[in-house]
């Protein structure tokens, strides 16, 4: 009787008191899935804890709901001929998406703002249409680290300005928002960490405000006007308007422009580096840019 409780007990002990599991006793899949619902940061730090969430981390699961729908698309727009969404996975598609990509001369840029899943756009200067851009007298032309695209059009003096842009892209649906980025005035030193501006040449621009217009495909026309006074000194992003796309497998065709069209003064001392494009929740992080 003894021997047969002592048998029980021995059972028991097998039942209640297994080998302890850890996370890395886990199926792959089920930590592929697990990771999926994270940020892409936290994904990264998982990714370091053992081998099977290091494996996990690779599963196209993972990186598939932190693509654009509509992914397909971008990389056969941006991609090299030799690339193609059947041969790249998905964490590679993510990856080569968030670093900015040059396209259309290398005078626009695209890249997929981390952790949001919206894209971005920026547009160099001499992507646009400027009147008198190639006359000496009017405009010249400044390279310059305080650009993504190491250079701006610097306006020293002329009676018209006016500055078209025209952009089609295949966006993913959602709120957008565009903004020319200005300043008033031209860098010309470095104080420590503070660049002073040369405002010397600065006029006409408090006479009259500049008219800033998008015109989306779809009809979702906007005007605005604002003096450029605030942007003496420093660069400012101007927020001409916002556009909502619907339907991400449907290029977005776009029509932006600012004027100051009035030929009874000068106006002079206008930088001109880029226009931005960006989802419109993400207003606040334009310092960054």
């Amino acid at each position: 009787m003894g021997a047969g409780f002592s048998g029980l007990a021995t059972e028991k002990n097998i039942v209640t008191h297994p080998s302890n599991p850890n996370l890395g006793d886990l199926p792959e899949s089920c930590i592929a899935l697990i990771l999926s619902c994270l940020e892409t940061s936290d994904i990264c730090k998982l990714a370091r804890l053992n081998k099977t969430f290091h494996q996990a981390s690779f599963a196209d699961v993972v990186w598939e709901s932190k693509l654009p729908e509509n992914h397909q698309i971008l990389v056969k727009k941006l991609f090299s001929e030799e690339e193609s969404s059947e041969s790249l996975s998905k964490k590679e598609i993510f990856s080569r998406l968030c670093r900015p990509i040059r396209f259309s001369g290398d005078t626009k840029e695209v890249w997929l703002e981390k952790g949001r899943g919206g894209i971005c756009v920026a547009i160099s200067w001499k992507g646009l249409k400027i009147t008198g851009i190639d006359d000496r007298r009017y405009w010249t032309r400044i390279s310059t680290d305080e650009s993504r695209f190491h250079t701006i059009a610097y306006l020293q003096q002329m009676w018209w300005l006016e500055v078209e842009g025209n952009l089609e892209f295949e966006f993913p649906a959602g709120y957008y928002s565009l903004f020319f980025r200005l300043q008033i005035g031209k860098a010309s030193k470095r104080v420590g960490r503070r660049i002073i501006g040369d405002l010397e040449q600065v006029h006409g621009w408090n006479i009259k405000p500049v008219k800033f217009k998008l015109e989306p495909s779809n009809g979702q026309h906007t005007t605005s006007n604002c003096y450029l006074n605030e942007a003496a000194g420093k660069w400012m992003h101007y927020h001409v308007g916002d556009f909502v796309v619907d339907n991400s497998y449907t290029p977005t065709k776009l029509k932006f422009s600012m004027a100051q069209i009035d030929c009874t003064h000068t106006k002079a001392g206008l930088c001109l580096d880029s226009v931005f494009i960006f989802p419109s929740e993400s207003k606040k992080q334009l310092k960054e840019f």
